[in-house]
């Protein structure tokens, strides 16, 4: 049995260069892909994100002379982390995962694919402005309850359920479908940040256990 039409599952950037052996690895990144595959079983409604950068994508340490990845730069729309090259359009890293399977997903969302912003979320660009169209279509289609996973706890995803509980949807991360960078006590901090906003905290099992 499906969850109802109000429903999504957002599958956050479940990408090879996000995969153990990627070129910016999340550790024990390729356990959410079962996870996942689980989960769409118990959704109609399915909406997936790319992180999709042009090589010369402003967020790579690369792209800066004489800087390394994982300092921090200075951008008009503030600090940003210099990130090793990754997720670039059209190569296998951007690539989803070859054993997520999902038929049924009804979008595709891409995301950092501005030259001189990064995207950590599915909603809004770093420069907290640019849309990326997802909230209006998840209002079009009728979505009043957003059920986030995928890669990065902390960061990717943490971010897109801050701004889908912004945004006046209910939010829950499914936390066994997730997996962190933590990097100096991110993880903790994210999630400090998505209980005083109010999303909610799940494991998939719950969310299984409602569909059913």
């Amino acid at each position: 049995m499906m969850r109802s039409a109000d429903d999504v599952l957002l599958l956050i950037d479940l990408q090879y260069d996000f995969m153990p052996g990627g070129a910016l690895a999340v550790a024990r990144g390729d356990e959410v892909v079962p996870v996942a595959n689980r989960l769409v079983q118990g959704f109609s409604n399915v909406v997936l994100t790319q992180d999709w950068h042009p090589a010369q994508h402003v967020s790579f340490a690369a792209n800066h002379a004489g800087r390394a990845p994982f300092e921090t730069t200075a951008l008009p729309y503030g600090e940003q982390v210099l990130w090793p090259v990754h997720c670039v359009q059209g190569t296998e890293g951007a690539a989803l995962h070859r054993d997520l399977n999902v038929p049924h997903a009804r979008a595709v969302i891409r995301k950092g694919h501005h030259a001189d912003v990064d995207s950590y979320s599915a909603f809004l660009e770093a420069d907290r402005k640019t849309p990326t169209g997802l909230a209006g279509y998840l209002r079009d289609v009728g979505v009043k309850r957003v059920y986030c996973c995928g890669l990065a706890t902390d960061y990717c995803v943490a971010w897109s359920a801050l701004d889908a509980r912004a945004a006046g949807f209910e939010t829950v991360l499914i936390e066994d479908a997730s997996r962190a960078i933590d990097l100096n006590g991110s993880l903790a901090a994210a999630w400090q940040q998505l209980l005083d906003a109010g999303v909610k905290r799940a494991q998939s099992a719950e969310v299984l256990a409602l569909s059913a």
